[in-house]
């Protein structure tokens, strides 16, 4: 495809928890920039990977998946979600072939539906012997009328199939602009933020059902030590002291998991050494406090 000018877009990404939006990103940008996990609705912030080619630079925003709930931190979470929508250029909505379209994916496309000028739809996991292509498609025909066939992209983010075609519709309603960053930026998260996602994420993947929702990741100290080596000090924070236990596990088992997994991880994004102290405190009922939430959700 020829270049057809230095565009720039600001592009918000939408859709139900576990669509695999934050798939989506890392693969389009190359780099692991939004925590992965099974457990629904991983993001909580609006997360920026941005992604440059040769047709201009696309500034994605992983934005929280959006599911029905009145919880003081859902609500925070779809707050976010929706004023990314309004402020983006072109907005992606990715649809979970593997599920059924019920109420909560009208709510979601009912919110995409006032900007379909500016919309492109994915419809992902497509290598999933689960997937239902045929019913996405008639899912977005009976929401979107009329909508163009070539914003409609069949993909897996999680193979790469069709992931530069969902580019391609995407530069199509990109704007020329001067590029927001420089070249070589494929994210524009601070390392303490990174690093509390990375922690999260090794926490959320080895614990069990409603837990991971009650934890978040304090940087409590960061502090570049020598050229090569980075020391943090973090705390993974539980809602409850019951909760404690079962993060650190018997014998400190699950908390030396966390923090080995975490230093791993690190030492694939970072060009510089991670020393990592992690414990775990009790911050109770966090997920109603206004001042937490706030911290945590940028």
């Amino acid at each position: 495809m020829p270049p057809v000018g230095p565009k720039t877009a600001l592009v918000s990404i939408i859709g139900r928890p576990s669509a695999g939006k934050s798939t989506f990103l890392n693969t389009a940008s190359g780099e692991k920039i939004s925590i992965v996990s099974s457990v629904p609705q991983t993001t909580r912030n609006a997360i920026k990977g941005i992604v440059n080619t040769s047709l201009g630079q696309l500034v994605f925003v992983d934005t929280p998946g959006l599911h029905q709930s009145d919880k003081k931190l859902n609500l925070k979470l779809t707050k976010i979600a929706q004023d990314q929508i309004s402020d983006s250029d072109v907005i992606l909505y990715i649809i979970d072939s593997t599920r059924t379209h019920e109420e909560e994916e009208c709510i979601i496309a009912n919110m995409a539906k006032p900007f379909t000028k500016k919309l492109v739809i994915a419809i992902n996991k497509i290598e999933d012997p689960a997937a239902n292509i045929k019913d996405a498609r008639d899912f977005i025909k009976r929401i979107f009328t009329d909508f163009p066939e070539e914003r409609i992209i069949e993909m897996s983010a999680k193979e790469d199939q069709n992931v530069n075609d969902v580019l391609r519709a995407i530069y199509s309603l990109s704007p020329e602009a001067p590029k927001l960053y420089p070249e070589e930026y494929y994210t524009d998260q601070e390392v303490d933020f990174r690093i509390a996602e990375i922690i999260r994420e090794q926490a959320m993947n080895r614990l069990e059902q409603e837990l991971p929702h009650c934890i978040y990741v304090s940087i409590d100290h960061i502090q570049m030590k020598k050229a090569n080596l980075l020391e943090v000090r973090a705390s993974i924070c539980v809602e409850r002291e019951s909760q404690k236990g079962i993060v650190i596990g018997k014998g400190a088992s699950k908390i030396k998991e966390i923090r080995v997994e975490s230093i791993k991880a690190c030492r694939k994004i970072f060009d510089y050494r991670v020393d990592l102290d992690l414990q775990v405190k009790v911050d109770k009922n966090w997920r109603q406090k206004d001042f937490v939430l706030n911290k945590i959700l940028q």
